[in-house]
């Protein structure tokens, strides 16, 4: 066998072990994970944290915050449907995650539509989270700063379009950042990768990538001090089980629920033959 081949199937034998390593802690831990997100969100995520193996907590009362979010795992902060009024307890959820030694991962959902969203997420972005997951346009929005033309909470962008936004981001703010598309690119400013694994399908479900920020979320909680592979194994893990998902479904709403349940009966050998990380 050629070197680089061979180098490269070690390559995808190392990121298959670790994620499914990873997959067996969480089962084995049941990570306690704070979600502070959007009503549209809710249900898919909390399920899809379930049926991984962790345990949701969906609270976002200021007036519980110091109380609660001191002894979870992981933080998960997603602005989908930003008010006013949840900004203080994100904000506060954050702060009290970072000084509790706690990872959390910020999801800037449409960062770019409006000057009022991207305000909150530039703030949110400088309280350290460790993991940032958006689509395209969102990353690049956070990494120039600016509004523009956008399509709701849908992607103008490519995530290869990203890709020099994403490593920009990351520097800067000392997160990973996971831009998802096609291909989603996870960096740590200056290491990439490429996970290959889903089917587009999925984007014909509402909160599939809120759900799988959350599972990103629990992911990192098991492994803290990895953050960038946590990263990615959490994003291939998610993509097998839409591709087991799309085998058994007829169209979105019967993907969504082959998808959480191939989440839940997902094993090793299907993680060994499916997963596809690559460097880019």
């Amino acid at each position: 066998m050629e070197p680089d081949k061979l180098n490269k199937e070690q390559d995808q034998n190392s990121w298959a072990v670790n994620a499914w390593t990873l997959l067996s802690k969480l089962r084995d831990q049941s990570p306690l994970i704070q979600c502070i997100t959007n009503f549209v969100s809710m249900d898919l995520m909390a399920n899809t944290l379930l049926s991984a193996g962790a345990s949701p907590a969906m609270i976002h009362s200021i007036e519980e915050i110091q109380d609660f979010t001191p002894h979870i795992h992981a933080l998960c902060i997603n602005v989908g449907t930003l008010s006013p009024a949840w900004l203080p307890a994100m904000r506060e959820a954050a702060q009290v995650a970072y000084k509790a030694g706690k990872p959390w991962v910020l999801d800037p959902v449409a960062a770019g539509a409006s000057c009022f969203r991207l305000k909150a997420c530039l703030e949110l972005v400088g309280l350290k989270p460790s993991v940032i997951r958006g689509n395209g346009s969102e990353i690049i929005a956070l990494s120039k700063a600016s509004i523009g033309a956008t399509k709701g909470v849908d992607s103008s962008h490519e995530s290869m379009d990203a890709m020099e936004a994403a490593k920009s981001l990351a520097q800067s703010s000392g997160a990973v950042v996971a831009v998802s598309g096609a291909v989603d690119i996870i960096t740590d400013g200056h290491r990439v990768v490429g996970a290959h694994n889903g089917v587009s399908m999925m984007q014909k479900i509402t909160a599939t990538g809120c759900a799988v920020t959350a599972l990103i979320a629990a992911f990192v909680a098991v492994d803290p001090l990895h953050a960038f592979e946590a990263t990615a194994s959490a994003l291939s893990i998610f993509g097998i089980a839409g591709e087991m998902g799309m085998a058994m479904a007829k169209g979105p709403a019967s993907l969504r629920m082959h998808l959480i349940d191939s989440v839940y009966n997902l094993d090793q050998a299907a993680v060994s033959s499916r997963l596809k990380v690559t460097s880019l």
